[in-house]
């Protein structure tokens, strides 16, 4: 962290554990500050120890908040031996113990028994200490612009060159002056996913290169709106579909001083949803809700839905089949409209999403978790087999490109099209140069106060005061806000 972690009481801490970075980051999306008790950070600042021969506790502690990366461990790192009939442990070949703590994201709980965990990291016992971590990209500053995780390259040991062949914005996105604090097996582009019957029906084809040519800006993906509406179809199912296209678009970040600065671009955003609503363009739909997953499945009428590379084959492929594979069901043609998707580029790039591996400082378990890092993230053989096995799209640049150019590659989910040769395409041109501590608490907040005005319950200038007094209350340092003219 660049500045010293700022104090709180320890009443606030055990409260809410809403604590401000010295860099400017606060309230609920700050890193866990310091122990009120004492102003010495020293114990958990990042020392040096990319030793290979050192020695190391017998307990790996890996905290995280489903079982992603837990599966992705357990199948494809090559020093596991075995894996406990429950999974809560796994244990390898250096005889080192991973001990597994899930904690579900629900309202916000995996961070908050983080926070409290790291915040109780130098008084631990050295086999309770967590090493290694996982956050997510709208939260990702908040931990990695702090003393509680370190350095992959100098206090890990990972070199420019293994890491040389990730995708550049998956670096950028965890790193605070120059120091990377965090790695991932996963690059997340975003495409847009649409049913092909549904484009032969409006469009006349459901090949992806005349598709795309049809959504290819906002102006197109409008006049399709139109189209797919006389048809009876509905373009996005909900009011926050095409939302991550407009934000990470924008011209600048959130923030400017004290002063939150709302982008032309996610007023956009509100442009279009508010007119998809009051001409019946979308279904009203929130992310997640029931009747957005039920859109995307064999009685639903929506033209697309925008998704990232786990979207694509975790949550539309499951949401795409009449009897689910927990019932019984199969992932094939037959089964809903499994193969009735295809996938094109969009109106414009953009990214969703992204897990990281962060090593958390006090951890003596750093020989493991270089090696860790190295395989599951840097190596090359790994990423190829992860992307053929799950269809998800790694992080590793040659072997997209390899995947991207085999002919004999293809999703049978989206009707054997070559998806990966999109991402391929779309990865390199994502920038993460506006990205800043105060994203989830801004995009989460504009996203909940807009939703009164498509609702039709507020009006627009009551929904900006909204956004305007809330966002306040959750950064009380932030003093103004400033719309587009």
């Amino acid at each position: 962290m660049k500045k010293a972690l700022s104090l709180l009481t320890a009443t606030a801490m055990a409260a809410t554990l809403l604590a401000g970075c010295g860099s400017g980051a606060a309230s609920s999306s700050a890193a866990p500050a310091a122990d009120s008790t004492s102003t010495d950070t020293s114990s958990t600042a990042a020392e040096p120890a990319a030793d290979d021969t050192a020695e190391e506790g017998k307990v790996l502690n890996i905290w995280c908040w489903n079982d992603e990366f837990q599966s992705r461990f357990n199948d494809y790192y090559p020093g596991v031996v075995s894996v406990a009939d429950d999974k809560s442990t796994t244990e390898l070949d250096n005889g080192v113990t991973v001990k597994w703590t899930i904690n579900p994201n629900d309202n916000n709980n995996y961070q908050n028994k983080l926070d409290e965990a790291l915040l109780k990291q130098d008084s631990a016992a050295d086999d309770d200490k967590i090493d290694i971590f996982l956050i997510e990209a709208d939260y990702a500053l908040k931990y990695v612009d702090s003393e509680y995780t370190l350095d992959v390259k100098g206090d890990i040991g990972l070199t420019d060159d293994d890491l040389k062949d990730q995708y550049q914005y998956t670096k950028d996105i965890v790193t605070v002056d120059g120091v990377q604090k965090g790695t991932t097996w996963q690059a997340t582009p975003g495409l847009f996913a649409y049913r092909r019957s549904i484009a032969k029906n409006v469009l006349g084809t459901d090949d992806p290169t005349e598709v795309q040519a049809a959504l290819s800006d906002w102006d197109k993906f409008n006049d399709v709106a139109k189209q797919a509406a006389a048809k009876g179809y509905k373009m996005l199912s909900g009011y926050d579909d095409s939302y991550r296209t407009f934000s990470n678009n924008v011209s600048a970040g959130w923030v400017d001083g004290t002063t939150v600065k709302v982008d032309p671009n996610i007023m956009g955003w509100v442009d279009q949803t508010k007119d998809y609503t009051d001409n019946g363009y979308n279904n009203k739909t929130s992310l997640w809700s029931d009747q957005w997953a039920a859109d995307q499945g064999p009685s639903g009428k929506v033209f697309g839905f925008f998704y990232s590379t786990w979207g694509i084959n975790f949550t539309l492929l499951g949401n795409s089949l009449e009897t689910p594979t927990s019932e019984g069901g199969k992932e094939e043609v037959g089964n809903g409209i499994y193969g009735d998707y295809a996938v094109c580029q969009g109106p414009q790039p953009y990214y969703w999403g992204g897990t990281w591996i962060c090593a958390a400082a006090g951890t003596d378990n750093i020989p493991t978790i270089k090696d860790v890092m190295l395989k599951l993230t840097c190596d090359s053989d790994i990423m190829t087999q992860i992307t053929k096995d799950t269809q998800d799209y790694t992080n590793c640049k040659s072997a997209m490109d390899a995947i991207a150019a085999d002919p004999d590659f293809g999703s049978d989910f989206l009707g054997g099209q070559n998806h990966i040769a999109l991402f391929a395409e779309v990865a390199p041109t994502i920038d993460m140069s506006n990205a800043g501590p105060y994203d989830q608490g801004c995009n989460e907040t504009f996203q909940s106060c807009f939703k009164d005005y498509f609702d039709g319950t507020v009006d627009i200038d009551t929904a900006k005061q909204n956004f305007e007094d809330q966002i306040k209350v959750k950064y009380p340092e932030l003093t103004s806000v400033e719309w587009p003219a």
